[in-house]
Parts: C-alpha cells; sequence; structure tokens
C-alpha cells in the first residue's frame, strides 16, 4: 500500500438467504416450464396465516420487488420476499413427493414452534 492511500475495502458475497435443493431446484424449473404469461419466476413468502402465525407461500411474479432477494437457479430465478428474508435465513427448502403428497418442505432453524398440521409456524 503506498502511502496516504485508503486501503480499499473487498465485498464478499453474503450466502442466500434460503438454500434450495436439486429438487426445489427442479420443481422450480416445472413450475416456470409451465408459468403463466408475464411471470419472471416464483417467489416465496411468509404471510401472517394460520395458528401459529407465519405460512409459507410459493407464487409466481411477474415483477421484482425493490427488497426481494433473488436467487438464480437452472431453471428459473427464486425470489424471497423482502420482509420474509429475517425469518428464513439458513432455511432448506425441499421439494417430496411420496404415495400420499408432494410439496415443498422448509427445515427453518428460526421456527420455535409450529401448529399440528404443519400449515403455519412461529417464530
Amino acid at each position: 500500500m503506498t502511502e496516504g492511500k485508503t486501503p480499499e475495502k473487498t465485498r464478499t458475497a453474503r450466502p442466500a438467504a434460503v438454500t434450495l435443493t436439486r429438487g426445489a431446484e427442479a420443481r422450480i424449473a416445472k413450475l416456470m416450464a409451465a408459468a403463466p404469461d408475464g411471470a419472471i419466476g416464483v417467489r416465496l413468502s411468509t404471510p401472517r396465516r394460520g395458528c401459529s402465525g407465519l405460512a409459507y407461500s410459493v407464487d409466481y411474479v411477474t415483477d421484482e420487488q425493490k427488497f426481494d432477494e433473488k436467487i438464480e437457479t437452472p431453471g428459473g430465478v427464486f425470489y424471497i420476499d423482502g420482509a420474509s428474508v429475517l425469518y428464513l435465513i439458513g432455511s432448506t427448502m425441499d421439494w417430496v413427493e411420496d404415495d400420499f403428497a408432494a410439496g415443498f418442505v422448509f427445515e427453518n432453524p428460526n421456527a420455535k414452534g409450529a401448529c399440528g398440521c404443519g400449515e403455519s409456524f412461529t417464530v
């Protein structure tokens, strides 16, 4: 470093708030392949719903919101609602199918409890 110069600060990329499994990425690709006109990706949000307070919701989106977190996947863009990021940091999202049900499954270290039916959680 030369005298009188301030060292440049380097910015390191932070990890995504949610880790997507291969199953989740494959499901996003299928959703985007069948997406309605104008859809630019899918968004995960945590609306207030259910007996525990918050629920997971995955929906098509047609526009980026300023504070959304954006994750590029091989099959399409996955957004995380900016207001939901704090509830989801460190989570893993998977797609699980068996003989009786299919759906996104979340492993969320921030969840302090969930309702009996599994539809909602609390932080």
